[in-house]
């Protein structure tokens, strides 16, 4: 927002989950935020549709949150917004598939999922987008001042960028994006399929807005939950609690994931449904 929001003043955001939520309360302090649609009906299991939106033509920016991690909804769509640019946070679906920049006016994005080490950002901004930042913008956040020193105004996390640089290598040689949305199509499939015929593991997000990076589930009998995650830590799977703030289960499986390791975890959940349901 300090570097888009002063062009009207105000801007839209689509609710979708946590991550959508922290940056429009972030954005309440730079200008006027209107909540241009919502997932709260659905308790943010679905993406509203584009035709339940009530977009401003007087925005600033459209801004969404391509992937919600804790939720476990994406978009597999790009919004229409006219001539107001959309504006994504993609930290957590960025290089999991191919993406048309030219349909965004600026895309962000955390490197530490699938490009990098955390403490790196990649931002990909219109140039039409820039020069409007707020006065009150540091140097460093202003985005002329890093277009115009190619990046290096100060001094950038250079081992981070190098290890992101390897990491673009090794994209390329696997045949690079379609190859990349193909791995994580069979991963999700493979694991959305079993948890469709499971009587004992669900997931409650609407079928067209599903992860294909996190994706979140829940046992039968919550009471099992704890013996279900020791019994993946002994079979060498860990981290597949829950947020805090939904409970249950979530399994991420962003890029650098095989799909062996899909396959495993559906196994130890089928061992495990035979064995308590």
């Amino acid at each position: 927002p300090m570097n888009l929001i002063g062009r009207t003043g105000s801007a839209d955001y689509v609710s979708t989950g946590d991550w959508s939520k922290k940056s429009l309360k972030e954005a309440r302090t730079y200008g006027t935020i209107n909540i241009a649609a919502s997932g709260e009906a659905s308790n943010f299991t679905a993406i509203p549709k584009q035709n339940e939106w009530k977009l401003d033509p007087k925005a600033s920016y459209v801004h969404i949150c391509s992937n919600e991690t804790i939720g476990g909804v994406e978009f597999h769509w790009t919004p229409e917004t006219g001539a107001v640019p959309l504006v994504a946070d993609m930290s957590s679906n960025i290089l999991s598939r191919p993406i048309d920049v030219t349909k965004y006016g600026l895309i962000y994005a955390g490197a530490q999922k699938n490009i990098g080490p955390s403490g790196l950002t990649v931002v990909i901004v219109r140039d039409d987008l820039i020069g409007h930042a707020l006065p009150i913008t540091p140097s460093a956040f202003d985005y002329k001042q890093q277009s115009d020193n190619d990046s290096m105004y100060n001094t950038p996390p250079t081992y981070a960028i190098y290890i992101v640089g390897l990491v673009l290598q090794h994209v390329k040689a696997q045949g690079g994006m379609q190859a990349m949305a193909a791995h994580n199509e069979a991963k999700a499939a493979l694991l959305y399929d079993f948890l469709e015929n499971s009587s004992y593991f669900s997931n409650n997000v609407a079928r067209a807005d599903r992860s294909l990076m996190n994706v979140p589930f829940f046992l039968k009998d919550k009471a099992q939950d704890e013996a279900f995650l020791k019994g993946a830590q002994a079979k060498g799977m860990i981290q597949l609690k829950g947020h805090r703030s939904v409970g249950g289960m979530r399994a991420s499986i962003y890029n650098a994931m095989p799909i062996e390791g899909v396959q495993a975890l559906v196994a130890y959940m089928k061992e495990f449904e035979v064995a308590n349901a």
